[in-house]
């Protein structure tokens, strides 16, 4: 199902997509039996923290992608959200560039992209939207950070204007790797129709396609991003919040 709202932007405010999509194998072989984006954090689920940070932040409107194997996790979407709708686009795509072409439909520039198992801080999320908002002679903002602790990291090479020249799968001797937070100042929609139309598949090598057609990147770090696709990453990530507690209270 698809619900929509028609909300006019005001000033400082954007779109913002939330791809939850991926099915959360490594959790399930673990014996976590929710959808990962419903597995709780300090009590509560990793993707309503993400939405209501992004909600205090001010946005214009939240649109999230989910398969359609997620029936518990639409269900609560639709139910915890009944105030504040959330467009929901309900569909299994092959790859995360896929998922944001799905997407890309609702959204225009700026708009905030996310991942649905990234635990970060909110102070540090506004921080990175303010001053991405106010960036100038940039096509988009990547949030980044040097804790390390993912099976499949993506590599950030930024120079020493802190403009990102590449992204690597290896580490080259790079200190910073992605962490799934975008923003995108720039109208992306004919590049993800060429990049879908040619074979690109994966989030990571789409913006590997930006970087080659010389979009203008640059990096923000981030103290500590987790992504939860373990039983211990949310241990980490709770203690990881327990200790910015004025964080972790703000989403409550």
């Amino acid at each position: 199902m698809i619900n929509v709202l028609n909300l006019l932007k005001k000033k400082n405010e954007m779109d913002a997509a939330i791809i939850a999509a991926g099915e959360g194998l490594r959790l399930k072989e673990e014996g976590i039996n929710v959808p990962k984006p419903l597995v709780e954090i300090n009590g509560i689920p990793i993707i309503q923290r993400i939405i209501d940070i992004i909600r205090n932040t001010g946005n214009s409107s939240i649109t999230c992608i989910i398969n359609e194997k997620s029936e518990e996790l639409e269900s609560f979407l639709l139910k915890y959200n009944r105030s504040k709708p959330v467009n929901l686009i309900v569909k299994s795509t092959p790859s995360s560039l896929h998922s944001l072409y799905q997407l890309n439909r609702f959204l225009s520039a700026p708009f905030l992209l996310t991942t649905a198992d990234s635990v970060f801080l909110e102070s540090e999320f506004k921080s990175f939207v303010t001053y991405g908002m106010n960036l100038k002679d940039a096509d988009g903002l990547i949030a980044v950070t040097d804790f390390i602790d993912d099976e499949k990291p993506v590599y950030a090479d930024i120079d020493e204007n802190t403009r990102i020249t590449n992204f690597k799968d290896s580490n080259d001797g790079y200190e910073f790797i992605t962490g799934g937070l975008y923003l995108f100042k720039t109208d992306i929609q004919k590049e993800i129709d060429e990049a879908v139309n040619s074979g690109v598949v994966r989030l990571r090598n789409f913006l590997r396609f930006l970087i080659q057609k010389d979009f203008r990147f640059y990096a923000f770090p981030f103290s500590k991003i987790i992504d939860v696709d373990h039983l211990s990453d949310i241990e980490k990530a709770e203690e990881f919040l327990t200790s910015n507690l004025s964080d972790s209270k703000e989403c409550k």
